[in-house]
């Protein structure tokens, strides 16, 4: 359920920054190109995003645990623009699915994404019940 909720949460992540023209990433929907196109594939791109992150990006930041210190944690802002770039690059093999015109613009876009999930973050995450003793 908590995978669900982030791929959703996700998706709206990157559908607001495709609304920003001046980071230049956008989502080509499947044909026809209809509203639940969209959607369906705002979800798919979410869900391999989720899926890179989860895999490649844990190995990324094992490796570069170093820099991450190094920088006080600002290394995580190009990791996170990395994967979003790599999803953009994944995605570059069928006909639809998310463009990153560059990489710089994607650190960006993936800054914004990071901040979106961690504002729905803050009320959707599920509360631990405290024990009566």
């Amino acid at each position: 359920m908590r995978f669900i909720i982030r791929v959703v949460i996700n998706a709206f992540a990157i559908w607001v920054v495709t609304l920003i023209p001046t980071l230049q990433v956008s989502v080509t929907p499947f044909p026809p190109g209809h509203f639940l196109q969209l959607a369906i594939t705002l979800l798919l791109v979410a869900a391999l995003f989720a899926l890179v992150n989860t895999v490649i990006g844990t190995v990324i930041k094992i490796v570069a645990f170093p820099l991450y210190i190094l920088t006080l944690g600002l290394m995580s802002l190009i990791v996170n623009g990395f994967l979003l770039w790599l999803t953009s690059v994944i995605n570059g093999a069928f006909n639809f699915g998310l463009h990153v015109e560059s990489f710089w613009w994607g650190v960006v876009a993936a800054l914004v994404i990071s901040i979106i999930n961690w504002f729905f973050g803050i009320f959707l995450r599920p509360q631990t019940k405290k024990r009566r003793r």
